[in-house]
């Protein structure tokens, strides 16, 4: 990515949902990085303390990387009736 102006396509609250979004976006054919604050891997609650984990895309594929990324419409499996997350946090801020 040489020259190329990166932004924020989604942020997520741990290590382990970045790298599943990471994984989503290179089997898409979508370059991108992972930018988090955490003291050099030692200090990983840097990064749950509110900067989170940002996946980083080219400007041109931040459209397409946010696409692939989004959550079902409701953010619920359409498929279960019995399901209900009428909490609108991020995940990562449901239990505090």
């Amino acid at each position: 990515m040489t020259d190329a102006k990166l932004v924020v396509a989604w942020e997520y609250g741990s290590r382990m949902e970045a790298d599943v979004a990471a994984s989503l976006l290179e089997a898409a054919g979508i370059e991108s990085f992972l930018q988090a604050d955490t003291a050099g891997g030692m200090r990983e609650h840097l990064a749950w303390s509110g900067a989170g984990f940002k996946i980083l895309v080219r400007d041109e594929d931040a459209s397409a990387a946010r696409e692939v990324l989004r959550p079902p419409a409701n953010g619920l499996n359409t498929d279960d009736p019995d399901t209900d997350d009428s909490d609108s946090r991020p995940p990562w801020r449901k239990f505090t």
